[in-house]
C-alpha cells in the first residue's frame, strides 16, 4: 500500500520540526471526591489516548520493580492523569479498558497492561498498538518521538520521561509531558484513519 508518510525520520529532521505539546485542559484524579466529580465525562469518550509512567530505578542490573504511578487518558478536548499511586485503578478505568467499544490508543501497549493487570485485573479490549498499526501505512518507526514527527509534522519532547512519577506532587513540566503522552497516540491514530 502506497503511503504519504516516511518510513523512518533522522534525530536532525526530528529536531528541526517545530516543538507541540496538549493545549487542553488537563485534570490530576488524585482523590475520590475528584474522581466522582468527573465520572460522567469519562465515559462519553470513545477513542482515548492512553500511556503510563513508572518511577524509573537507576541500580545497575536490577530490573524496575516499581508499579505504575500513572494512568493518562486523553480525549478530544481533555486530558485525565490519574494518580495511580495514590487512588489504584479505580472501576471507571476497568470499566473502559473492558469496553471493546471504547478505542485505546498509545504505543508498546503489552508492558503497559501488564503493569496494570499487575495492579488490578481487568480485560484488556479495543486497545490499539501504534508500533504495529502504523506498518499497514509504511512507517518502520515505531517511538512516539519519531511517529509524532513523521505523521503529524511535530516534535515532542520526552525530557520529563525518567523524572519521578511517585512525587507527592507532580510539576508542570511533568504534567505537560504526561498529558502530550496519550495525546500524541490518539492525534496519530485519527490522521491515520483519514488516509
Amino acid at each position: 500500500m502506497k503511503t504519504s508518510f516516511k518510513e523512518n525520520i533522522s534525530k536532525e529532521e526530528i529536531n528541526n520540526l517545530p516543538i507541540a505539546v496538549f493545549k487542553g485542559t488537563i485534570v490530576i484524579i488524585d482523590s475520590v471526591r475528584v474522581l466522582k466529580k468527573y465520572l460522567p465525562e469519562l465515559m462519553l469518550e470513545n477513542i482515548w489516548g492512553i500511556d503510563t509512567e513508572t518511577k524509573p530505578c537507576f541500580k545497575k542490573g536490577v530490573q524496575n520493580q516499581n508499579k505504575t504511578a500513572l494512568i493518562q487518558l486523553c480525549g478530544n478536548r481533555k486530558a485525565f492523569l490519574f494518580r495511580v499511586n495514590k487512588i489504584g485503578i479505580p472501576d471507571v478505568l476497568v470499566k473502559i479498558f473492558s469496553d471493546e467499544k471504547i478505542l485505546k490508543v498509545g504505543l508498546a501497549l503489552k508492558d503497559d497492561i501488564a503493569g496494570l493487570e499487575n495492579i488490578r485485573k481487568f480485560k484488556a479490549q479495543s486497545f490499539i498498538d501504534l508500533q504495529k498499526y502504523v506498518n499497514d501505512f509504511g512507517i518502520e518507526a515505531n517511538g512516539l518521538r519519531s511517529l509524532s514527527a513523521i505523521v503529524l509534522g511535530i516534535r515532542i519532547s520526552k525530557t520529563q520521561q525518567l523524572s519521578n512519577w511517585e512525587a507527592d506532587v507532580l510539576d508542570e513540566k511533568q504534567i505537560l509531558y504526561a498529558a502530550t503522552d496519550a495525546w500524541a497516540p490518539r492525534q496519530i491514530y485519527l490522521k491515520l484513519q483519514k488516509h
